[in-house]
């Protein structure tokens, strides 16, 4: 790729980008937030023109039109959210848009015989069979993979590919990835998880600004270093120095909280929790273990069979009358999703809409039934300056954000958005899809709502977030508190243990 331009209106998402690949290489491309990574990417997929520029592929100058024509030349692309229908099998998902024959049964056929030989040489399992709903998340990336593959990508782009995954799935992604490396497969690895670029990619490009701040051999460069050359500075990402202030009241008290999802299977076991002020509780766990369930029924999202829950005075329980979103709020508790797409945004709104959703009743916002769209975009201009939402443009679509940084507008509307601000802070992977400096700047947001007073819970799938900010961290395994223990005596070795269903000795 030469000299490569893209601009969306004012923003200037690639500045003369050039971008060379070797074949059959892992090749890694990480930037902050908005640093113009994908654009890049999305150009050579045929998904944007790029304004200026070329593409040559294998020595051969290409115009890629679209994705078809992409695909065509042998480029597939694995996006950070999945572009499957649930509704659909694994099987016709593969053959959608790319059916070999008018008759589905006969086509079916054709299509299974191929994916099975794929899933051979490849080491990609998946159950054709099953709908995409019922998948777990790693085995959906593996199908995504699969449809590139199927469709003849010989070089393939992964966009964050480990940001939904548990370590254990991750290092089988990295197998997998290795294997199509040995078998000629070029690999485009766009993520912010500098560990992963180090053990994995051969060659590393690092964009800052729309433009390529530094291309080296992973053999020349360090993890100190490309970290500096992403955010422009020195970077700190572990315990913060200085002791933890000493907690204080109790705020939340959950005890005895059970519930069974519509098949009767039990998700949450018998589980109780305190959080107080001054403190941040983290969440550990393999995904899937009653985490996200958790925090739903803290939240009012979800109402379980048996249990209790106390917030300050007021006390609730299943039969006589559950937490709702609304009266959280009125308490003061405040709630960033895991998902920011299906429950944090409407990725359509502007961002002044989606800054102030679920605040809109409040006085500020509401005069006798009529919204108040000019105080709604000047708190919502001031929340993406004291939170660097990029681009500062409160009018632009909640969809047109990199992930980081609907991220980030999403962590200031609940937590500093108001001048009150909440008491309880309920945090989903916080740092999904987030990268390194914002990493480091949403921590630091974290711990001054402990310092200031306030309780944070943080559910997260990365042990690195968690000994990072954690005071104290409760392990979930098949919906159980598996443990319990004081930030001190926890190392990923003893929450690996409890994670995996063991004990602590």
């Amino acid at each position: 790729m030469r000299h490569i331009e893209k601009r969306f209106g004012p923003v200037h998402a690639n500045r003369d980008v050039a971008l060379t690949v070797q074949r059959a290489t892992v090749h890694g491309i990480v930037g902050e937030n908005g640093a113009g990574k994908s654009t890049l990417m999305s150009i050579l997929y045929g998904f944007y023109q790029a304004d200026g520029g070329s593409i040559e592929l294998e020595g051969q100058p290409v115009r890629i039109a679209g994705s078809r024509e992409a695909i065509a030349l042998g480029v597939g692309m694995v996006h950070q959210h999945f572009m499957l229908v649930d509704t659909l099998s694994a099987l016709d998902n593969v053959m959608l848009g790319a059916e070999p024959g008018w008759r589905l049964t006969p086509a079916r056929a054709t299509v299974r015989a191929k994916l099975e030989v794929l899933m051979r040489e490849t080491g990609l399992a998946v159950d054709l069979d099953a709908l995409v709903q019922d998948l777990p998340v790693g085995e959906r990336q593996r199908l995504e993979i699969l449809k590139a593959l199927y469709r003849g990508a010989r070089i393939l782009i992964l966009d964050e590919p480990t940001a939904v995954l548990t370590p254990h799935e991750t290092e089988q992604l990295f197998e997998t990835l290795r294997s199509l490396r040995a078998q000629g497969t070029t690999i485009l690895l766009i993520t912010h998880k500098l560990k992963e670029i180090m053990a994995l990619a051969d060659h590393v490009t690092v964009m800052r600004q729309g433009q390529v701040v530094l291309d080296a051999a992973i053999a020349d460069v360090s993890l100190d270093g490309l970290a500096e050359a992403m955010v422009g500075r020195r970077v700190h990402l572990g315990r913060a120095e200085g002791s933890a202030p000493e907690p204080g009241a109790v705020l939340v008290q959950a005890s005895g909280l059970t519930w069974r999802d519509a098949l009767g299977v039990t998700r949450l076991a018998d589980v109780s929790l305190t959080l107080r002020e001054r403190e941040i509780v983290g969440i550990a766990g393999v995904s899937g273990n009653g985490q996200s369930e958790l925090l739903d029924a803290l939240s009012g999202l979800l109402v379980p069979n048996q249990g209790s829950l106390r917030v300050g005075e007021r006390e609730f329980t299943p039969a006589g009358g559950w937490l709702d979103p609304a009266t959280a709020r009125a308490l003061r508790i405040a709630h960033v999703p895991e998902d920011r797409h299906k429950r944090g945004l409407v990725l359509p709104f502007a961002a002044w809409e989606s800054a102030t959703l679920g605040y809109q009743k409040k006085p500020r916002y509401d005069r006798h039934g009529w919204l108040q769209g000019a105080a709604m975009r000047e708190d919502c201009a001031a929340m993406m300056e004291r939170y660097d939402v990029r681009p500062r443009n409160a009018a632009l679509r909640s969809s047109k954000f990199s992930g980081g940084n609907q991220q980030k507008l999403v962590l200031a509307r609940e937590a500093f958005g108001r001048p009150e601000g909440p008491r309880v802070l309920l945090v989903g992977q916080p740092t999904r899809g987030v990268d390194i400096g914002a990493i480091e700047f949403i921590h630091g947001r974290l711990r001054a709502m402990r310092d200031a007073g306030g309780a944070v819970l943080v559910v997260s799938s990365e042990l690195d977030e968690i000994l990072a900010l954690a005071d104290r961290v409760v392990v979930m395994n098949a919906g159980r508190v598996a443990g319990e223990l004081p930030i001190a005596d926890c190392n990923e070795q003893t929450l690996g243990r409890l994670m995996g269903g063991g004990g602590l000795h």
